[in-house]
């Protein structure tokens, strides 16, 4: 079971819920044998006195989850703790312990991960949000313990930190990839403010180039009914586009795509990002009917919904995959992790890579997650697959 800390609460290959709870693991033990010294004296007995609420382990290594469990972020970071804690039960994990951090208890990340480490906790899973990881990843690197992050903000990638979230320039290549594969050339792009919007540029030029497509022009704006019409205006005036990617959440690329409707660009197909995949009800959005946006599959996600909500008794955020695979990533690891020892770091970096609930993915020399992705489109009563995620690398 998951712990909270001073609190206890109650695969290479690893292919998904069912084949999960099967898998067997082998621990090599250790043996520390002193050095002989010439007549030493009788040592004291010393009791060693455990933390409140961490029982001493000599047969398991902990692993800490940190996420938000208060705050605005309270609802996804419950969602994922709890997917990992379903994760070490379907697998049957007893070579691990999970405990759970709060990223947003006072003094934020720093404080969680300094308590984490104090507990000798030899793998950290998490944090959710870009700013925590760089406050963890200093901690973290000093101590030897990789970082696993939740995050989708690739610069704080690499040197010990690995990203398990889902990141705008993987979806916008493979999205970019397909709609090249189907003759379309001309792209234009409308972006919002911000950091997000900045990164779906740069990932949306690189990938026009990579893919021998051409890119028309660029626009960003405002939410703002005003700034959207705007921005498409602007984009309209720099030529004629066959597809255009609206790099924003659904609801408001919906808007934005109504838009594009009503002008030159009536007859371009809309492509979207990974933050559509989070939302439900693209169907109702008719502005987007015929729109193709990347994501992972939701088949095994379905799965796993159905056992989050019979034993919490409630629907999990779409994040919360990230948590279950995290853990049967750990757990595939434990077989090598010896007591007491730093974590097998190599394995992360396996190119055969892994398979888990949002498909298989393998983490590159940068530390960011490569993913299989499907690529989607919207329709009038829901959502089709036209073209399925690789089953791995």
């Amino acid at each position: 079971m998951a712990e909270h800390p001073r609190t206890l609460q109650g695969r290479r290959n690893f292919i998904g819920l069912a084949a999960a709870a099967g898998v067997a693991l082998v621990l090599a033990g250790c043996q520390v044998v002193p050095r002989e010294r010439p007549a030493p004296p009788p040592p004291r007995e010393e009791v060693p006195v455990p933390r409140p609420g961490l029982p001493e382990d000599e047969t398991r290594n902990r692993v800490a989850v940190l996420v938000p469990q208060s705050g605005n972020n309270a609802g996804v970071g419950q969602s994922i703790a709890n997917a990992a804690n379903l994760a070490l039960l379907d697998t049957g994990g007893d070579k691990i312990r999970i405990t759970v951090y709060d990223t947003a208890q006072p003094g934020g990340a720093a404080a969680a991960a300094n308590a984490a480490l104090a507990d000798g906790n030899g793998l950290f899973l998490g944090p959710l949000l870009a700013d925590d990881v760089r406050a963890v990843a200093p901690l973290a690197r000093r101590a030897g313990v990789p970082v696993i992050a939740f995050s989708n903000d690739s610069s704080v990638a690499g040197n010990g930190v690995y990203l398990m979230g889902f990141t705008p320039e993987q979806s916008i290549n493979r999205v970019v990839s397909y709609a090249r594969s189907r003759g379309l050339e001309r792209f234009g792009g409308l972006v919002p403010e911000g950091l997000y919007g900045r990164r779906a540029s740069q990932a949306m030029i690189q990938a026009v180039e990579a893919h021998g497509g051409r890119m028309v022009a660029l626009q960003e704006f405002r939410r703002t009914p005003a700034a959207m019409r705007a921005a498409v205006q602007r984009l309209d005036a720099q030529g004629t586009y066959d597809a255009v990617l609206i790099a924003d959440q659904a609801k408001n690329a919906a808007g934005v795509a109504a838009i594009v409707r009503t002008g030159p660009g009536k007859s371009a197909r809309v492509l979207g990002t990974e933050l559509w995949s989070t939302e439900s009800g693209l169907a109702s959005h008719a502005s987007l009917r015929g729109s193709w946006f990347a994501s992972a599959s939701d088949t095994m996600f379905n799965q796993l919904r159905t056992r989050y909500r019979a034993r919490y008794n409630r629907v999990p955020y779409r994040l919360a995959s990230l948590g279950y695979d995290a853990v049967l990533l750990a757990v595939r690891a434990a077989s090598d992790w010896r007591i007491g020892r730093p974590f097998p770091e190599k394995i992360l970096t396996d190119p055969a890579g892994f398979v888990g609930v949002d498909g298989p993915f393998r983490f590159r020399p940068s530390g960011i997650a490569e993913r299989g992705l499907q690529v989607q489109e919207v329709g009038a009563s829901g959502l089709t697959v036209v073209s399925p995620a690789p089953r791995g690398f």
